[in-house]
């Protein structure tokens, strides 16, 4: 198919200023820009007035955690953000390799029983998307979790040297398979008290395959600025290019973080590490991270236990009593058959149920089995402006159009600058080949916004969002790690 973009003003990614040009796209990608007055093609779009930008990349994408990969494969919601590639395998969690053929380490965000397994390998896995086809382009990291609870099951224990041989061996495996690199998930309770020397020496296999290594930090709050300098060790010891993920100020913890920034900029020369940031009050947090640290002490039937004996859980009623966040909390995300529940916040929850706010919470545990997410005000917002002028900063992709228009607002910095912190700073961060720029020979992964918002956007030459609206073509590519 070919497709003439015409009266662009183009902000190609590269962070230069914009020009504008017309775009002519043969097929996948862009063959010409200039100015084309006589080219005739099948599809003409008159982009004057509008903005012009190549297609964000989210490095820190959950659509393979919750499933919708298989559900919804148009994922016409992300493309109507602007979103036109995303990498799963986050937080320590992926969908392959799998050792034992259980996706245990999804159970958080979905019921791994929902679907047919039918993959082991990165390899396979990659095929069965291929054959099934996406609407946007897919990458995959490996998950730390992933594998280490296929190897020791619930346990909260160090690996022995055969295990850890065996983990190296699977993370290879994989890395040669494609995968754009290895994730953990630190702050998850199977993963918080992992030595930093397993991870150094997983992220140092990574490097050999110049992958990258996205972690959740162990800590966002007090220990913010411990966590950093661990996640700074393993960069600086091994050479392993690293992305931290979910790299927001928390309300009440804004010193650490300009420490743990400062920590990160000043290292810049010996370390590869960036950090992915959206402009937003609100974080996606897991309901049972609201338990004390105590209790998480184990999987999710540990935790309910906690909550269900008499003696702990008045003590998690007292913990909960002083956290003052029925105002602060609206559900999210609940299981199914609670599906009704979604938008409530947690104080008409609790006025619903007769109960007090810390109670009311218990019985939200109880009920989803912990298997719910609250929208939690907890970020300080103020902080983002400046934090987002960092080199380190990647504008995190679920964010990105709010982010430009936040820039522009604010004047913050360039607006051309901004587009390549959701563009090409992603894909050069994890070597996303001919992607994240507008560019001759590039794939053309463009969005057109006007008044701030996509209107079309192309995947791989093809139109697959037209005037604000989804067109239902499975334009994605799977995409490999080479």
């Amino acid at each position: 198919m070919t497709v003439l973009i015409k009266n662009a003003l183009v902000f190609d990614g590269s962070g230069k200023p914009p020009f504008k040009s017309d775009i002519f796209i043969n097929h996948e990608r862009v063959n010409r820009l200039g100015n084309f007055p006589h080219q005739s093609a099948e599809k003409v779009i008159d982009a004057r007035g509008a903005m012009v930008t190549p297609g964000f990349i989210d490095i820190n994408s959950d659509i393979d955690h919750y499933l919708t990969l298989f559900a919804d494969p148009y994922q016409a919601d992300l493309i109507k953000q602007g979103i036109t590639t995303v990498i799963g395998g986050n937080a320590g969690s992926s969908l392959a390799p799998l050792i034992d053929g259980s996706l245990r380490s999804i159970r958080k965000w979905a019921d791994p029983y929902l679907i047919n397994i039918n993959w082991r390998s990165v390899s396979e896995f990659l095929k069965i998307l291929n054959r099934q086809k996406l609407g946007i382009n897919f990458g995959t990291l490996i998950g730390h979790s992933t594998i280490r609870r296929a190897i020791v099951g619930e346990a909260i224990r160090d690996l022995t040297e055969k295990e850890f041989k065996v983990f190296d061996y699977v993370l290879e495996k994989g890395l040669k398979e494609g995968a754009y690199g290895f994730s953990t998930g630190l702050s998850y309770v199977h993963s918080h008290n992992v030595p930093c020397r397993e991870i150094e020496e997983l992220a140092r296999t990574t490097k050999k395959f110049n992958g990258v290594y996205a972690t959740r930090l162990r800590n966002y709050s007090e220990g913010l600025s411990a966590a950093v300098k661990e996640t700074l060790g393993i960069a600086k010891n091994t050479g392993v290019s690293v992305e931290i993920n979910h790299f927001q100020p928390l309300k009440g913890y804004e010193k650490n973080y300009f420490e743990a920034v400062s920590l990160i900029e000043k290292e810049k020369m010996k370390a590869n590490v960036h950090f992915d940031i959206c402009p937003t009050e609100v974080s996606l947090t897991e309901i049972y991270a609201f338990l004390p640290e105590w209790a998480r002490n184990g999987n999710l039937e540990a935790m309910l236990s906690n909550i269900m004996a008499v003696k702990t859980r008045k003590r998690i009623l007292e913990f909960l009593a002083k956290s003052k966040i029925e105002d602060l909390t609206v559900i999210a995300k609940v299981p199914p058959v609670l599906k009704f529940l979604t938008g409530k916040s947690l104080k008409q929850f609790s006025e619903n149920q007769n109960l007090t706010p810390d109670e009311a919470l218990l019985k939200l545990m109880e009920l989803t089995r912990l298997k719910a997410e609250l929208w939690h005000k907890n970020i300080d917002f103020q902080s983002i402006a400046q934090i987002l002028l960092s080199e380190n900063s990647i504008i995190g992709s679920q964010g990105a159009v709010r982010s430009l228009n936040f820039v522009q607002e604010k004047n913050l910095m360039p607006l051309e600058k901004a587009v390549a912190k959701a563009t090409s700073l992603p894909a050069r961060k994890f070597q996303i080949k001919e992607r994240g720029l507008i560019a001759e020979g590039h794939y053309a992964d463009i969005i057109i916004l006007r008044d701030g918002q996509p209107s079309e956007v192309l995947i791989n030459g093809l139109v697959v969002l037209e005037n604000g609206k989804s067109k239902k073509i499975l334009a994605g590519k799977i995409l490999k790690h080479i």
